[in-house]
């Protein structure tokens, strides 16, 4: 079977560029390596995947696993948007195509209810692990989240994100202003800032029209202490008033956004904030590195970071993120799990993280080296997963736990997006949402209920 990769000729001269770093393995890694290329070497696992700063990381450290293990690892990569589908779809025709699936982990439930992945848990325990790997030492909320569904482990989360502000120090710094604390400064510093300068937009952050913009929506609702749907007993709570104020919210806050923000999935903001065309982005912590990265962004070493902002019910965050796992239909399931026990290995995450990597373990987050390189920003990453901490404490899920989840935010974000644009008011767009997720919901195959943390 002839395997494309959809990965750009840029991105493989890059990674040729590590092939002489052997050195970032532990002892106990080379031993491993040498175990596993006995069994394994000269075999070749493809990975599905997107262009992100994971992503990256994790192919500028495969010439080194390449090395040790002699598993050789093709990528094929491919719109955000539409790796989903393409996986259920391949997944249905049992096409064997590809050995490892990088999936949104808050749609773990989906994949769950699809039996579209492997238990990680009888490999995590076994032979093929490393020593040393300590699965209890990723992020325990990501782990829940992102990887586990139906008390199955079926992803290691290797994106872990929370979403934050990041702003424009030295625009703040020129007018006087402060970072953003609440939801009202944030709304007020939007708007001051829209126009301020000539092409500059007050914010800008995901909203396109669909599951995006719900997903967005998502973000605020429980600072008004809306919610979309009570996640457990499941009714629907789009037209609550606190729900609506916070739909009401949200529009005012994108008005200080560029032109066609409806349109913006967090590519489009993120590049928007990097070329400097906005003051305040609030967006995913995973995506950080790239507005760090002179290649990419315009606006290195002018940046601060906030966590999301504290509403009258409080501060809320999201727990997000990507996840690795092994399809069912994989033709290398034990190549394939040596590869993620590599990559998200303890002892590899320093390489990870300084290859631009987003952080998925405690270790890393408490790792002085590491603070050292951004304090301002591991102190907003840290606050910005105790709000979602806060969430969690809920017994609540930024993604509501059902087999449905992307269905409701396709037709919540669709109605939403309408108010966006004008045609509907805020009250009509929840109503006529809110009857489709009644309907969807009454055809859901899985309801999870999470217990509060303890």
């Amino acid at each position: 079977m002839k395997r494309t990769l959809g990965i750009p000729l840029a991105a493989v001269l890059l990674a040729g560029l590590f092939v002489s770093s052997s050195d970032a393995a532990t002892p106990e890694l080379k031993r491993w390596g040498a175990a596993v290329k006995a069994k394994f070497g000269g075999t070749t696992i493809v990975v599905s995947g997107i262009p992100h700063p994971s992503t990256e990381a994790f192919q500028a450290m495969t010439p080194e696993f390449t090395d040790l293990t002699g598993i050789k690892v093709e990528w094929d990569l491919i719109e955000t948007g539409r790796i989903q589908s393409k996986q259920f779809l391949e997944h249905t025709a049992k096409t064997g195509r590809y050995d490892v699936y990088m999936f949104k982990g808050t749609s773990v439930v989906e994949y769950f209810a699809k039996g579209i992945l492997l238990p990680l848990m009888p490999y995590v325990k076994g032979e093929l692990t490393p020593k040393g790997y300590d699965y209890e030492d990723l992020l325990p909320a990501a782990r829940e989240a992102l990887g586990t569904a139906g008390g199955t482990v079926l992803g290691i989360p290797t994106a872990s994100e929370s979403f934050f502000i990041a702003y424009r120090k030295d625009l703040f710094g020129k007018y006087g202003k402060q970072a953003p604390d609440t939801t009202e400064q944030l709304l007020e510093l939007a708007r001051f800032f829209k126009e301020k300068e000539p092409g500059l937009s007050g914010i800008v952050m995901r909203a396109q029209t669909g599951r995006t913009l719900a997903l967005a929506w998502s973000l605020l609702t429980h600072q008004f202490c809306g919610s979309m749907v009570d996640q457990k007993t499941w009714d629907v709570t789009l037209e609550k008033a606190e729900t609506i104020r916070s739909l009401k919210y949200l529009l005012d806050l994108l008005k200080a956004g560029p032109t066609g923000i409806e349109n913006y999935t967090w590519e489009e903001a993120t590049s928007t904030f990097m070329a400097g065309k906005a003051a305040i982005w609030f967006e995913a912590t995973a995506l950080q590195p790239w507005l760090e990265d002179p290649k990419k962004s315009t606006i290195v070493g002018k940046i601060g970071y906030a966590p999301p902002p504290k509403g009258a019910c409080g501060r809320y965050g999201a727990i997000a993120g990507w996840s690795m796992g092994i399809p069912i239909h994989a033709p290398q399931k034990d190549a394939a799990w040596a590869f993620l026990a590599y990559m998200t290995n303890r002892d590899m995450a320093p390489t990870y993280a300084a290859k631009g990597g987003v952080i998925s373990r405690i270790s890393s987050l408490d790792d002085p080296k590491y603070v050292a390189q951004n304090p301002d920003f591991v102190r907003a990453l840290k606050a910005s997963y105790e709000a979602a901490g806060n969430l969690t404490a809920r017994g609540e899920k930024w993604v509501p736990p059902t087999d449905v989840a992307t269905r409701i935010h396709e037709r919540v974000g669709a109605h939403a997006g309408l108010a966006l644009v004008g045609k509907v008011s805020p009250e009509e767009a929840v109503k006529a949402a809110a009857k489709e997720v009644r309907e969807i919901l009454a055809k859901a195959a899985v309801k999870e209920q999470p217990a509060p943390k303890k």
